[in-house]
């Protein structure tokens, strides 16, 4: 099981990478009973980096953590 989540986390990690925009076009929805204005809301190119290198921490953690788990 712990194999699976850390799969999730690998996909979820590499599309954070790679399409940062992805994630938040998907989380717009769940956006709608608090935010008013969804473009005011979007990250600017900075934020956007910001999204990526956090996501390469996790996809490096959680690739690691699998290597350690099929180890």
């Amino acid at each position: 099981m712990v194999v699976v989540f850390l799969c999730l986390f690998i996909v979820m990690a590499a599309v954070q990478v790679a399409k940062p925009q992805l994630l938040w076009r998907m989380n717009r929805p769940l956006q709608k009973p608090f935010v008013k204005d969804y473009d005011a809301t979007e990250p600017n190119r900075a934020g956007y980096m910001i999204e990526r290198v956090a996501g390469a921490a996790v996809l490096a953690g959680a690739v690691v953590m699998l290597v350690i788990e099929l180890t």
